[in-house]
This record gives C-alpha cells, structure tokens and sequence, in this order.
C-alpha cells in the first residue's frame, strides 16, 4: 500500500492539491489491480491549520511519524510560511526520504524550502519560473538543473511551479502506477482542454477496463 504525506502549513495553498489528493483518495479512476492508497495530513503539531482558502484542518500525524519507505509519498504544497524555521523538520525528511528512495512532490513555494536545504542542487527541477529561487532560497546552487517548464519528474523528485498543479498531478499519479496510461492521458487532456470528447474517451477507458 501506498502512503500519501500530505504536509499542512499554515497558508497551505488549497488549489495546489486539489487535482492530485482528490483522485489519489477516492481512486475513482483506478486501473483493476492498482495498489491501494492511504492518505495522511502530516504537520510540525496537531493544532488546527488554517489554509490559504479559510479552511480548517487537523493533521492526521506528526512529522516523526512519516514512515521512511519506497512506499511512502510527500507532498508539500506551496504556502506562505515557508521560511519559518518550523517546517525545518518535515524538509529534512525530505531529504531522508529521497535517499531512502521514497518519492517527495513540491510545489510552489515549497520548492524555495527545498532548494534553501540544497535538495535542488544537483536534481532536474523546476518552480516558479527562472530567477525565483535564487531570490528566496540563499543556499541554491542548482542552476544548472532548473528546467523551465510547469512541471518536472526526475524519478523520485517531482517538483511544479504554482501553475503546474495539473501537469504535476498527472507525473506522481504516472509514478505511482495506479491509472492506465490511457487513462490518465484522457484524464489529463479533458481537465488541461474541457473539451467533451475527453471526457468521453475517459469513460471509455473506464468501460474497457471493467470488460477485461
């Protein structure tokens, strides 16, 4: 099984998880066989988050908590908070866990945390468009590995700007296994278009997976 970390900060972003949790926890377009998926908020205390939308959340678990396996996934989401020194603890488990060969998912502004910890360095990556980092993260050194596009996987590290939301949502559901290709590229091209013919194709591959 799978064990989706979603860290909650103050100011958490909501529309930057929305695509990737929603189909990760409701496993409406799952292939057959594919692995189940328990998700987790995980934060620095169990008091209340209050997200950037006004909403409330409790975290499920701590920090100290997270399970340092291949199957275990963290997502961070941007927020604005992120320079204060109490998210030391869940990047440093990052870290931990991208050596482990566990997957770790920013976004936004959780790439600045990332990059000030030197995780970037040496990783294709991507955020906020060129020049972003260097202006919030005093310890980026990984120019060389920027990637100007809305989303970059780089096998276990797979890190979005705030626009890529869908596109990073798309490569961890494509990491983890859990769609059929054709799927998820129906998925992807109706939620990227709204075009209806998608939509229709999505439900196809739904219709073909159940007759098999």
């Amino acid at each position: 099984m799978f064990t989706i970390y979603v860290y909650v900060p103050d100011t958490l972003a909501d529309w930057e998880l929305g695509y990737v949790t929603s189909e990760l926890n409701s496993g409406r377009f799952f292939k057959k066989d594919a692995e189940r998926v328990a998700l987790k908020t995980v934060s620095y205390s169990k008091e209340p988050v209050i997200t950037m939308g006004g909403m409330k959340i409790v975290p499920d678990c701590l920090t100290d908590d997270i399970v340092v396996s291949e199957k275990s996934i963290l997502l961070l989401p941007g927020a604005n908070t992120w320079n204060d020194k109490k998210h030391g603890a869940i990047i440093e488990k990052a870290g931990e866990l991208l050596s482990s060969g566990a997957t770790v998912c920013a976004i936004c502004g959780a790439t600045t945390a990332l990059a000030n910890f030197g995780l970037l360095n040496n990783r294709p990556h991507t955020s906020n468009g060129p020049g972003f980092l260097e202006m919030f993260s005093p310890g980026y050194k990984g120019q060389n590995f920027y990637v100007d596009k809305p989303s970059v996987a780089d096998n276990n590290l797979i890190t979005a700007g705030s626009t890529g939301a869908l596109l990073w949502a798309k490569q961890i559901i494509e990491h983890l296994g859990v769609f059929k290709s054709d799927t998820l590229e129906s998925w992807y091209d109706y939620f990227s278009t709204g075009k209806p013919e998608h939509f229709y194709a999505l439900m196809q591959t739904l219709q073909s997976d159940n007759e098999n």
